[in-house]
């Protein structure tokens, strides 16, 4: 006997147009820990079941993360220092005399994972945080009069 369609059911994924992406590097690490930490203690990871829709899953951020580690652009201590305060839900704060080493590599740990998520769309594309690189327009060479 043939399965009947359901009429009734709603898609799980919806279109992607409507999901929201992150504003920083730092809010989708933040929220891709807490994905992980509620999976750790037993909880089901549902798609479309969360206050915001998601432009990915919380795997997605930790593949971005992987794939820097492989090119040794992160290194063990940024993902000690990502994963701590990633299960704190927070970023260390660099006027804390005891948190401003970890600030340091928090920071450029977040600037080396923001390109990656941007090029997929998890975060936002538009202004670039401050501290952050700018592409400037070099001057054309001008032939010199009278040279040497």
């Amino acid at each position: 006997m043939p399965a009947a369609l359901r009429t009734n059911s709603t898609p799980v994924l919806s279109s992607m147009s409507k999901a929201e992406p992150f504003l920083s590097a730092e809010e989708a690490w933040i929220w891709t820990m807490s994905a992980l930490v509620a999976r750790r203690e037993g909880a089901r990871i549902v798609a479309g079941a969360g206050s915001k829709q998601r432009p990915c899953e919380p795997d997605d951020v930790v593949k971005c993360l992987d794939r820097l580690y492989r090119q040794r652009r992160i290194d063990l201590v940024h993902a000690r220092i990502m994963r701590i305060w990633g299960e704190r839900g927070m970023a260390p704060d660099p006027r804390h005399l005891g948190e401003k080493n970890d600030w340091r590599i928090w920071n450029e740990a977040m600037q080396r994972l923001d390109w990656p998520l941007r090029m997929k769309g998890i975060v936002a594309g538009g202004a670039r945080p401050s501290g952050m690189a700018e592409v400037v327009e070099l001057a054309a060479r001008c032939p010199v009069e009278g040279g040497a």
